[in-house]
């Protein structure tokens, strides 16, 4: 049986499931895992639901924006208060608040109304989409407001539960178990973003919307019940006397100054940014792939698929070696499969290319997530993690925004292809003005070097 306790020690050498002998480490991943299904689930019907209601690709990247501003106007005072208060209680909130407006949805997929004067909004979402290209004169119901809305209270949750999450989950193992533990937790996210999309599609085509709203609902209270027994060794901090401003934005300051870090994040915004394509799944799936929303669950579910053979490879391989260049190769990786989806016309050869997409995002968020981590001080960690959140956080919103536009001015195909080019020439930027990147050697040597 695994040890129980934070101070089991630790076996020799190489140990692919060194996290899991940690049982607070084991609940968190737990509740992780059904809180990632239900998440996609959500992603899925939201995407469709959108779709179905006004045939536009604005409309589908305005779920993207929706999603971002929270993340970008929020997680630096999130960080703050990840350093300042209990990060349990933060993330207790959260997902509270993420059990409610997944209720919220449900109620409105049921056909409910809500009376407000929401015309206003109608108009400025149908001008929006005639400003992006759109000339068919998209129409927007009622209901895709109160969605927008729900979905923006969705993102002010996401902001601070995050925030906290990232340092909390450090608590959780031991200094050296902590690559093997963000490597499983990267692969956890990815088996849930696997399970998720195609549960989801299938039950969106035999029960509909609000079947899968109700169920990300219960997924995410499930998480509360695996969260409330675990405990993390890292606390919050006292304030440190500094001017509030200051050290609010200390996590910036420190970013800043550590260019490694600095240069990962930017290459990650970017590679996301230009290259995301899951914004425009659903036009894939109904206009080019003609495979409906139980394929559309697939083409969701392929990345994730992609990134769980990885995760488990480089558990089991030898440590990275250098793992700068890995990661340089892996964007690049990441830009051509994007191509290749977009030029598609198969389904199984886009299925295909969405999973090397998602095996090089691994190798990506498995570098950028260990070096955040054992190069940053305790004490500033939610800060850090803020600041990691907007990067990345907002580039996966932001880049579904600028798919969707794109797509509504030039068509879904040049919008995915450019897009995979873009991510090839981020990499070639990085590497200009950031060549330390391609020195990053073994991660655990990156740790011992901030002792």
């Amino acid at each position: 049986m695994l040890p129980e306790s934070h101070d089991a020690e630790l076996p020799q050498g190489s140990d692919p499931y060194a996290a899991f002998r940690f049982a607070a480490y084991r609940s968190y991943f737990a509740g992780g895992f059904v809180s990632v299904v239900g998440r996609q689930m959500l992603a899925v019907a939201v995407g469709w639901e959108i779709y179905q209601c006004t045939r536009s690709a604005t409309a589908l990247g305005l779920v993207g924006l929706m999603g971002a501003l929270p993340v970008i106007l929020l997680s630096l005072p999130a960080g703050h208060f990840a350093d300042r208060l209990p990060r349990k209680a933060i993330i207790l909130l959260s997902q509270s608040v993420l059990v409610c407006t997944s209720l919220a949805l449900a109620w409105l997929a049921l056909g409910h109304s809500v009376a407000l004067p929401l015309g206003w909004a109608q108009r400025a979402l149908a001008a929006t989409a005639a400003w992006c290209g759109e000339k068919d004169g998209v129409q927007f119901g009622a209901e895709v407001p109160l969605i927008y809305g729900l979905l923006l209270i969705n993102g002010v949750a996401r902001a601070f539960g995050w925030a906290a999450r990232t340092p909390f989950l450090t608590g959780l193992v031991p200094r050296p178990a902590l690559a093997n533990a963000v490597t499983w937790g990267s692969s956890n996210f990815e088996i849930g973003s696997m399970a998720g999309p195609a549960l989801g599609g299938l039950l969106l085509a035999q029960f509909g919307f609000p079947v899968v709203y109700a169920l990300d609902a219960a997924c995410q209270l499930a998480f509360i019940g695996f969260l409330i027994p675990t405990r993390s060794r890292q606390e919050p901090h006292a304030p440190t006397g500094e001017h509030p401003l200051r050290d609010l934005l200390a996590g910036l300051r420190f970013v800043w100054r550590t260019k490694v870090i600095l240069a990962t994040l930017t290459l990650d915004l970017f590679a996301v940014l230009l290259g995301g394509s899951i914004a425009l799944l659903p036009i894939f799936a109904e206009q080019i792939l003609h495979v409906g929303p139980a394929g559309l669950g697939w083409l969701r579910a392929a990345p994730s698929i992609g990134a769980v053979t990885m995760a488990l490879a480089i558990a089991h391989l030898p440590p990275m070696r250098r793992a700068g260049v890995a990661m340089l190769w892996a964007v690049v990786a990441f830009g051509a499969a994007t191509i290749v989806f977009g030029l598609s016309r198969h389904f199984w050869l886009s299925l295909a290319a969405l999973a090397v997409t998602g095996a090089a995002d691994n190798v990506s968020v498995v570098v950028r997530h260990t070096l955040v981590q054992l190069l940053t001080p305790d004490a500033m960690r939610g800060r850090v993690a803020a600041v990691n959140n907007i990067f990345i956080g907002s580039s996966n919103e932001l880049g579904a925004l600028e798919s969707g536009l794109t797509a509504a001015r030039f068509g879904p195909v040049p919008s995915v292809v450019l897009g995979g080019v873009g991510t090839i020439l981020a990499v070639l930027a990085v590497v200009r003005f950031w060549p330390e990147v391609r020195r990053i050697g073994p991660l655990a040597r990156a740790g011992a070097a901030t002792g």
